[in-house]
């Protein structure tokens, strides 16, 4: 007989609950589910890293003013986990930046497929649009989603033998 994990595990929200509620019952269950996100935010860091690469290769107006676009970016693209809640899961985010100039909402408004955004020029006309390097976020992920879901769900699949050595 296989020595498997007791319980259903696919990359699925249902499987992840699935391991998380296996986890809620073991004596040590909170430092596990602390390994789980560690090496399920481990899994995704790759990804991450790309979409970092696809945010500076964006060009560069390069005005000087205030902090870079790019960069401030850059910074707040990390993985996300959370284990319970409301929300299960895994996932590469890019964050808001509301210290950047004022621009909260620059990783989205640099990813649109159309349009920009607008900013104040001084000494010209008031106003003008500016576009980014359009979809370099989900660009980053386009070719390699197959390998970052793998590696997370080799991440979950060794929690399970983890938990079924336990038992």
């Amino acid at each position: 007989m296989a020595s498997g994990p007791p319980f259903d595990l696919t990359v699925t929200h249902e499987g992840l609950d699935a391991l998380v509620r296996a986890i809620r019952q073991e004596a040590d269950g909170k430092a596990l589910r602390k390994d789980l996100a560690k090496n399920m935010r481990d899994a995704l860091r790759p990804g991450a890293a790309m979409a970092k690469s696809g945010i500076m290769s964006m060009p560069s107006a390069g005005t000087g003013m205030g902090p870079s676009l790019r960069s401030g970016i850059a910074k707040k693209i990390r993985p996300e986990v959370k284990l319970g809640g409301r929300w299960t899961g895994a996932r590469v985010k890019a964050f808001k930046t509301p210290g950047l100039r004022g621009f909260a909402n620059a990783p989205k408004r640099t990813n649109r497929r159309s349009g920009g955004w607008r900013s104040l020029t001084y000494g010209r006309e008031p106003w003008r649009t500016q576009s980014g390097k359009r979809q370099w976020f989900d660009e980053a992920f386009e070719n390699d989603s197959d390998r970052h879901l793998a590696a997370v769900h080799e991440a979950m699949e060794d929690m399970a033998r983890r938990l079924a050595r336990a038992r």
